[in-house]
């Protein structure tokens, strides 16, 4: 390759990185570069952090961790024999400053390092505690090629990629770890056309894939050229190696057209999004697999069908917790859909457990009324059976409460809130209901789980119960869930005042309600499992309240000022117990 090349072969490499595993995030990248070399690349180009992965949080501000980064991509330079060069992210200290880099290696050697200068301060992102911000950069010189490397968030706002294009970039490269949302992808491209536009570069976008506790990578990389027509499109939910091809013309560069993929979106991206988490988090925690209560209710079912889509049948233990309020139709349902799924599956009566503890606590208890405190004692004795079974058999426990329970507290702390991982925790129950038709109707892509109806049709049909109390069902205590979605989200995802809300068509008193309700629980998800991040406002990740909270808002009064709010998204659609 010379000054005056006229071609160029990039492979992207949309890998899943595990973090903290340096060592064996460097040999995935030497692996890929010896596939890119048998197709004739020139220049690799990986995600962003991705020889520790990606989000490293506070393991930056370890010196030792900072330093084994850099050192790993020397030591890659030194010993890395003839082929393409790599552009990779790490974390780069220097001069006393920490920074989210990337680095080019080639020729036995680090030639360029260039540093994210915006750094996300924002929902999952954390990055100003632990990194320090670059300057603005100018191109990298690679064989001729003035590369323009701005990193994931340096193309959401304008003046970095203005800068790079006024230093006479040709190519933007742009290695990310960009976390998956509903609305992201969309929103991922506008940003990327908005760029591409304004410099009129092309641009090279790519993704990290996998999950990292509660965040899921979807990769879906992808080629704009100097047009904003799409050139490739990589997959979502799996991890490839495109191989692109460049030429420059008399108006500057442009790559080839190449495989487009479809991107999965709404039900079907956060099913995937969900089960991809699920399986990284198991696999790379290194549990040998899943063991969940099957109720025979529907977010059960989900998780069940999750899970063996997920691990693969032979690593999901579902158990039935039977007491005397558990009708045969959730036994039934339950055995139904174990079978369906193909997965072991065991029955282990309560009774003895609750009676105990029912007649242990008599005396104390004495002249009161059977209250929430029995109906808890039941689930409580559910949470310490799975958890028993959990520690002698090595499986870890997955917790089934959707967002929805979470939101209003119907969910029993230390009962069926116990659990490692939730793979439903950021979906509402409508949405539950949703994914569990979208399941029965499809395969997973990667899917380890059988085609076909695999969640009865009975568990999606029947009224939701917890099955504490005879003829106990959830809107007993709870407004139908159409309607509390419809308010949680108002609440939730858009920061909504209850004037609005209740503009919607909602009673006033209902809206109340939710709401205090959803203050009131914020110490039972301070205290959850960790689950897969799937909308925007997820709890823990992107919704952050006290839990000694006095505000309550005036439903009559709309606000005098705007200032501040968030920006608005329509509630999402396509396109337990208390105590």
């Amino acid at each position: 390759m010379t000054a005056s090349a006229t071609t160029l072969r990039i492979a992207l490499a949309q890998l899943n990185p595990v973090v903290g595993d340096i060592d064996g995030n460097v040999v995935r990248l030497e692996r890929a570069r010896s596939d890119a070399a048998r197709a004739g690349a020139e220049l690799v180009v990986f995600p962003e952090l991705y020889v520790c992965g990606y989000p490293p949080e506070d393991l930056v501000r370890k010196p030792a961790f900072a330093n084994a980064c850099r050192e790993a991509v020397e030591d890659l330079a030194a010993r890395l024999g003839p082929g393409p060069a790599v552009l990779v992210g790490t974390v780069w200290p220097d001069g006393g400053k920490v920074y989210n880099a990337v680095a080019l290696v080639e020729d036995g050697r680090v030639s360029a390092v260039r540093y994210k200068v915006e750094l996300p301060n924002y929902g999952p992102f954390d990055e100003k505690r632990v990194f320090d911000a670059g300057p603005l950069p100018g191109p990298i010189s690679f064989r001729g090629v003035r590369l323009g490397v701005p990193i994931c968030e340096d193309i959401w706002k304008e003046e970095v990629v203005e800068c790079l294009s006024e230093c006479g970039a040709e190519i933007l490269l742009v290695p990310n770890g960009s976390p998956f949302d509903w609305r992201k992808v969309d929103v991922r491209l506008n940003v990327a056309v908005a760029r591409v536009t304004e410099a009129g570069l092309p641009l090279a976008y790519v993704n990290q894939v996998g999950g990292q506790d509660e965040l899921v990578f979807d990769g879906a990389s992808f080629v704009l050229n100097r047009d904003a027509s799409l050139a490739v499109q990589m997959p979502a939910w799996e991890e490839g190696l495109l191989i692109t091809d460049w030429e420059r013309d008399d108006d500057g560069w442009r790559c080839s057209p190449g495989p487009k993929a479809v991107v999965e979106e709404g039900d079907a991206a956060a099913y995937h999004a969900s089960m991809l988490c699920l399986r990284d988090y198991v696999n790379k925690n290194g549990f040998p697999g899943v063991v969940l209560g099957l109720s025979g209710g529907v977010d059960s079912a989900l998780v069940a069908a999750l899970s063996v889509d997920a691990l693969g049948p032979d690593r999901v233990h579902a158990v039935m917790l039977p007491y005397r309020f558990t009708s045969n139709e959730s036994l039934t349902d339950a055995a139904a859909c174990a079978e369906a799924l193909g997965i072991r599956y065991d029955t282990v009566p309560i009774a003895p457990a609750v009676e105990g503890i029912y007649g242990m606590l008599a005396p104390m208890f004495a002249g009161r009324e059977r209250d929430l405190t029995e109906e808890n004692v039941q689930s409580r004795v559910r949470g310490t059976t799975l958890m028993a079974i959990s520690n002698k058999l090595g499986s870890m426990l997955v917790t089934t409460g959707n967002k929805s329970e979470m939101s209003v507290g119907y969910a029993t702390i230390y009962g069926d809130m116990n659990g490692g991982f939730n793979p439903v925790k950021d979906l509402y129950k409508t949405e539950v209901f949703r994914l569990c038709h979208w399941r029965n109707a499809n395969v997973a892509k990667g899917g380890k789980g059988p085609a076909g109806l695999v969640i009865p049709e009975n568990i999606i049909t029947k009224p939701p119960t917890a099955e504490l109390r005879e003829n106990q069902k959830d809107q007993d205590s709870l407004p139908p869930y159409e309607v509390l979605d419809d308010i949680l989200s108002c609440l939730v995802e858009n920061e909504m005042p209850l004037a609005a809300i209740v503009a919607r068509g909602h009673a006033v008193e209902t809206v109340k309600r939710v709401e205090r309700l959803l203050y009131l629980a914020e110490y039972k998800r301070r205290q959850a499992a960790p689950g897969v991040k799937i909308s925007a406002r997820s709890f823990g990740r992107d919704r952050r309240y006290p839990i000694t909270n006095k505000f309550r808002e005036d439903p009559s009064r709309m606000p005098r000022h705007a200032a501040g709010a968030p920006q608005l998204v329509p509630p999402r659609a396509d396109g337990g117990d208390v105590g």
